[in-house]
């Protein structure tokens, strides 16, 4: 997600960072041979629509996100004691998921087990192992919650307002665990909390107090609001100038913790991040004979456009040098600041009208997609990112976040502007809204199994939105110009590299010069989106292969089936199809389709 990116998430398809199942019993037969396939068909079902239950008891936070309501209410205090109910009852769910034979459950629910128990599995790693709470002070941010809860269209005024003055309670506390929980956090974590909490005054804000006296709150709840609400910011200002003095020290002592991970975790959370057939190390190699191919194709169209562009000027010998000439030659077509923002509001109707008119995918006219500035309490991580509804929620709006250009100084904008260029801005659409993130989001919430819907596979959900922007450019999308195709191939780059990159980071100490040199002369990016990836990189790991992995994973998948079916195949049935399953790993998409 350039979504990306949507601390994607941001889907904000943000996750608890703690992740707990309570220990209630169920009623079920176990499996033996005794038991009927339908027999533990039906009760794997039934399983199921427990355990989706029990997740949300101990996730009030996910169950917000994915629009389930009955406890959003609740503030999870990111204590010792909620990790170690967390850590047992995850225990005790495994052991419920191993009664069940997976041999007998049919090919949907045998996708709905693995997904349960790959979930289960990093929660474990991550609380006993990778410990991201200890180290990431970015995970400590109530902005966003409330926020959900505050912009619902759907819900009354009162109920919302209700709900927050319940939440806040538990907001001071919040922070103090938050604070007891950070040991050697890494530099860069602690400068984006700063940043991201500091923009949740966003939310807190004299608005938020006018509406809640304004509302049917009783008396004592209104007073009670304005004394939660000011607690509540006086928590979040503790919170950063705690992290400003922690920042103050780490630089002074250089003490503190490296931001990369290592070969072994970065193996681990790979294998549990992506859920691929391939290894970190596989999709690396992948990702530099893709770069080798992709470049070539530049060559290609660089010796044909030269002549238009550069008639009286020899093409270099060095390829790359003539490949990047011609790009900042074209890259000079852009908006101008002010208007980014309106012109990406623009380009969707366009989007949508080439999508019907070409019947690549139904879209649905109910599900409204909203163009917004970014959040404060989000901004400092992407650019541009899409909040999605979650399936109990789906008739909520979808929203497009991009952050204006602003904040940047001339020069940085115009770097920042040369790199979403007149056609990339176009692509960059496609990925982030139609027919990408937002399309397949949709899609996600309908899908007739919650746990694919709830337990989303970002190389999925990413890989589709990689897929449109080549998919809608081979159907004819900016007419086949040839700019167009070249622009597509620059930004495939940039989705080749970010695996490159990420693993090169995370595994082989790559420096920041080595880094800015392979997005800027390997991949032809401009400098203030280069230093921008850098700075993502170092704020996360895995994630950026996500979007690679998944693309040729789908790419490659619709081929074969072009092969297999001939003149039998559709694009739009492949496409509605492959988005039935919900969110859920290509790997396990292949076999239901299959099917």
């Amino acid at each position: 997600m350039n979504t990306h990116f949507l601390k994607k998430t941001t889907l904000a398809i943000s996750l608890a960072a703690t992740l707990g199942l309570t220990g209630c019993q169920i009623n079920q037969s176990t499996t033996t041979p005794a038991v009927s396939a339908a027999q533990v068909q039906q009760n794997f079902a039934d399983y199921s629509t427990q355990f989706i239950e029990r997740l949300w008891q101990e996730n009030p936070e996910w169950s917000l996100w994915v629009g389930y309501g009955k406890y959003d209410h609740i503030l999870t205090i990111p204590n010792a004691a909620s990790r170690e109910k967390s850590l047992a009852s995850t225990q005790a769910e495994l052991a419920r998921l191993a009664t069940f034979d997976v041999e007998q459950l049919n090919q949907n629910q045998k996708t709905d087990y693995y997904l349960i128990k790959n979930m289960l599995d990093k929660n474990i790693w991550q609380h006993t192992k990778f410990k991201s709470w200890q180290w990431d002070p970015s995970n400590y941010n109530v902005a966003g919650a409330f926020a959900k809860i505050i912009n619902s269209r759907l819900e009354a005024e009162d109920s919302k307002l209700q709900k927050v003055l319940m939440r806040m309670e538990n907001v001071p506390a919040y922070y103090q665990a938050a604070q007891a929980n950070i040991d050697t956090p890494t530099l860069e974590f602690t400068q984006l909390a700063i940043s991201q909490n500091q923009g949740a005054f966003s939310v807190f804000s004299d608005d938020l107090l006018a509406r809640a006296q304004k509302s049917g709150l009783s008396d004592s709840d209104k007073a009670l609001f304005v004394e939660r609400f000011n607690t509540s910011k006086q928590a979040v200002q503790g919170y950063i100038d705690f992290l400003t003095e922690l920042e103050k020290e780490l630089v002074a002592n250089n003490s503190a913790r490296s931001f990369r991970i290592g070969e072994a975790l970065y193996e681990e959370k790979f294998a549990f991040d992506i859920q691929s057939g391939y290894t970190a190390k596989q999709m690396y190699q992948k990702a530099l004979d893709d770069k080798a191919r992709v470049t070539q194709e530049m060559v290609q169209i660089t010796t044909q456009l030269w002549p238009k562009y550069f008639a009286d000027q020899a093409m270099p010998s060095d390829t790359n040098q003539a490949i990047a000439k011609l790009i900042n030659h074209l890259a000079v077509k852009h908006v101008s600041a002010d208007q980014f923002v309106p012109e990406i509001k623009r380009q969707i109707p366009v989007l949508e009208k080439f999508v019907r008119e070409k019947d690549l995918i139904t879209l649905d006219a109910d599900k409204p997609l909203v163009v917004r500035e970014t959040p404060d309490y989000m901004r400092g991580f992407a650019g541009a990112s899409i909040s999605a509804p979650g399936p109990y929620d789906s008739k909520e709006n979808t929203y497009y976040n991009v952050t204006p250009l602003d904040g940047m100084g001339a020069e940085q904008a115009e770097s920042y502007l040369k790199e979403y260029n007149h056609w990339i801005l176009q692509i960059l659409n496609i990925h982030e809204a139609i027919p990408g993130h937002y399309a397949q989001l949709v899609y996600a919430n309908q899908s007739p199994s919650l746990i694919k819907s709830i337990l989303g596979n970002g190389a999925m959900i990413e890989g589709w939105a990689v897929y449109t922007e080549r998919m809608m450019l081979e159907e004819g999308y900016g007419n086949f110009e040839p700019e167009m195709w070249l622009m597509y191939y620059k930004w495939n780059l940039r989705v080749i590299c970010n695996t490159i990159l990420d693993y090169s980071i995370q595994v082989l100490n790559m420096s920041k010069e080595q880094g800015l040199d392979l997005l800027m002369n390997g991949a032809f990016q401009e400098r203030a989106e280069a230093e921008g990836k850098w700075r993502r990189a170092t704020l996360s790991q895995v994630q950026l292969t996500s979007y690679f992995s998944g693309y040729r994973e789908i790419y490659d998948f619709r081929e074969t089936q072009k092969q297999k079916l001939g003149n039998d195949f559709s694009l739009k049935a492949f496409h509605e199809a492959f988005l039935s399953f919900g969110s859920s790993p290509v790997k396990y998409i292949k076999p239901l389709m299959d099917k």
